[in-house]
């Protein structure tokens, strides 16, 4: 029989699976918040959504003709998508390597975890919280411990004063405060 009649298997979409974000090392550091947040997320979907979903599927697939039942489409779409980010939330946490900030109360010092205040040249005054990659939300001011800024700023003290490459050219930014959560808080 030619291979373009043939059934395509739903095994095959892996291949749409976001691409995991390539970590120098192989570390994924994660709070333990943001670990917390991903296993919940995970625990939902197996315990409670997949269930009620394949419920609908069963009772869709039991009224006969599958090829216009709409629940029954749907919710093969919706069990796809569900295992598919299921995949994922397991193998972020996989490689996640939990990194409590508490440990660093305290310190004068920037790590992975701290609220970091600072300044530029012009005396714009900001604020950031280095995060992990899954658990970093700009609009709340984290940023992720990849990202640019964060890389500028980690192991540099207070009063410390770091070069930051930006398109629009190289910007100064001088530490003035670091803040750590208290241990075993994050």
């Amino acid at each position: 029989m030619n291979k373009a009649f043939t059934k395509e298997t739903d095994n095959d979409d892996d291949d749409d699976l976001p691409q995991l974000p390539t970590i120098a090392g192989g570390k994924n550091y994660i709070t333990p918040g943001g670990y917390r947040a991903l296993e919940q997320e995970l625990l939902q979907l197996i315990d409670d959504e997949r269930p009620k979903v394949v419920e609908v599927v069963h009772w869709a697939a039991s009224n006969g003709d599958r090829s216009e039942n709409g629940d029954y489409l749907y919710g093969k779409k919706r069990l796809r998508e569900i295992d598919r980010r299921i995949r994922f939330l397991t193998k972020r946490m996989e490689a996640a390597e939990v990194v409590d900030p508490g440990v660093h109360h305290g310190s004068d010092q920037v790590y992975f975890g701290a609220t970091v205040h600072y300044c530029d040249e012009q005396g714009s005054e900001e604020s950031i919280t280095i995060m992990g990659i899954d658990e970093a939300d700009a609009s709340r001011g984290q940023v992720s411990w990849v990202a640019p800024i964060a890389r500028a700023l980690l192991k540099a003290r207070i009063g410390d004063e770091v070069q930051l490459p930006t398109p629009g050219g190289v910007r100064v930014l001088e530490v003035l405060d670091v803040q750590y959560p208290g241990p075993g808080t994050s």
